[in-house]
């Protein structure tokens, strides 16, 4: 693989080559930057909701349609970038997402909270993260990079969750939250740079890989192929899990260690915590992708998690257990999408992997959007969150599974009419 480093990958028509390193490190940075931000917005429900007096179904709710509206917008920002290239919907979105952390800091209403963190960040980060970033790998990274490339780019939005929350209480405590915003909507402009090392061109450029006659399929035919497909369908149920519950801790798991006697700073570095240890369970999952059963490390991953959350949640909440919980919950946090995003490619090939992963990341956010809504639902209506931490150990059960009936081979197909 070390001769491959150096070896040039086509971006597109017209320019030179980009060596696959320089890809990967430039799909890292977007994954680094997007990610980071958006991982601290529990560390902003506090003080926004006791500033303009809101209950954190407010908060909670504005989170909430956020994951949901970045499901909704992956298929369809995919689907452009399969169709146009990645670079404009990489740009659009990195716009969008900057303007919605601007206006957020200055929603003094739940209807510009809903606006700003909500539909305006969501539908950003549709068009600018990862799920992008992955695609993007599956089309122009070599075989021999692309499960790298996959948990690397994993592994970097994860440092993002490292860096991002004592980075943003560092900024909370010296200019404010609103300022904090401000900042991190300027630095959103930075994945427009990044994006060019990510160029694909959709229909102009092709590649084989996966499933005999791909080139010559439509769009509509992509869809109906995977909707239909059992294999396809029990991995996206799957990881509506993962959403569910990265969405509802990455967002209550300050407030509720508050509820519990520990500081908001606890809160800060048990997040940076799950994003530390990500890191290294987003790399390992990304190694393991190609070297095992995938439906079996994600149906060892989300027992994991179910685990993890039991032990958390029976247990004295101390500083340590916080600590241990966000090393243990962070090692299993994004490794479930290395597996995911390889077997839609297995199944399907790359032409569509985008467009595909996209409707299965919108499982995943539908997850998302339950988790942080109900989240905040049930705390005002129980002042707990013991109901949530125990719907999410059993959908992680649930999801161990619903992947193992999962056929880890490409979709079979009739040759297409020459």
């Amino acid at each position: 693989m070390s001769s491959s480093s150096s070896t040039p990958i086509p971006a597109g028509s017209g320019r030179a080559a980009i060596p696959a390193i320089l890809i990967v490190i430039a799909g890292c940075a977007v994954a680094l930057i997007t990610f980071g931000p958006r991982s601290v917005f529990g560390l902003f429900l506090l003080p926004m909701s006791q500033e303009f007096g809101w209950g954190r179904d407010v908060f909670g709710f504005s989170v909430a349609i956020q994951n949901l509206l970045w499901g909704v917008g992956s298929p369809f920002a995919g689907a452009v970038a399969d169709r146009f290239g990645t670079v404009r919907v990489m740009c659009v979105g990195a716009l969008v997402y900057a303007a919605g952390l601007v206006l957020m800091a200055y929603a003094t209403t739940p209807g510009l909270l809903h606006l700003s963190a909500g539909v305006l960040v969501g539908f950003g980060l549709s068009a600018a993260s990862f799920n992008l970033v992955l695609a993007a790998f599956g089309k122009i990274l070599p075989n021999e990079w692309k499960s790298i490339g996959f948990g690397a780019a994993t592994a970097a939005g994860s440092f993002g969750q490292f860096l991002f929350p004592p980075l943003t209480r560092g900024l909370m405590d010296s200019i404010g939250w609103h300022e904090t915003l401000i900042v991190f909507g300027v630095s959103m402009l930075l994945v427009m740079p990044f994006s060019l090392a990510l160029a694909t061109r959709g229909a102009a450029q092709r590649q084989t890989t996966g499933p005999a006659h791909a080139p010559q399929q439509g769009i509509g035919a992509a869809i109906g192929e995977a909707l239909r497909h059992p294999s396809y369908v029990l991995l996206v149920l799957g990881f509506f899990t993962c959403g569910f519950q990265l969405a509802f801790i990455t967002v209550h798991m300050p407030a509720f260690l508050v509820d519990n006697g520990m500081s908001l700073t606890v809160g800060a570095y048990t997040l940076a915590l799950i994003g530390l240890f990500n890191i290294f369970g987003s790399l390992t999952a990304g190694y393991l992708t190609n070297r095992m059963s995938r439906k079996w490390l994600l149906a060892w991953i989300y027992a994991g998690r179910g685990v993890a959350i039991a032990l958390f949640v029976l247990t004295p909440i101390t500083q340590l257990s916080c600590y241990m919980f966000g090393a243990a919950m962070g090692f299993l946090w994004l490794s479930t999408v290395p597996p995911t995003s390889s077997l839609v490619m297995l199944m399907f090939g790359t032409r569509y992997m985008a467009m595909l992963y996209g409707f299965a990341f919108f499982s995943h956010q539908v997850g998302g959007f339950l988790g942080v809504w109900l989240g905040g639902k049930l705390y005002v209506a129980t002042g707990s969150y013991n109901w949530v931490w125990w719907l999410s150990v059993a959908l992680s059960f649930a999801s161990a599974a619903i992947n193992l009936p999962i056929k880890e081979r490409p979709v079979e197909r009739a040759p297409l009419p020459a």
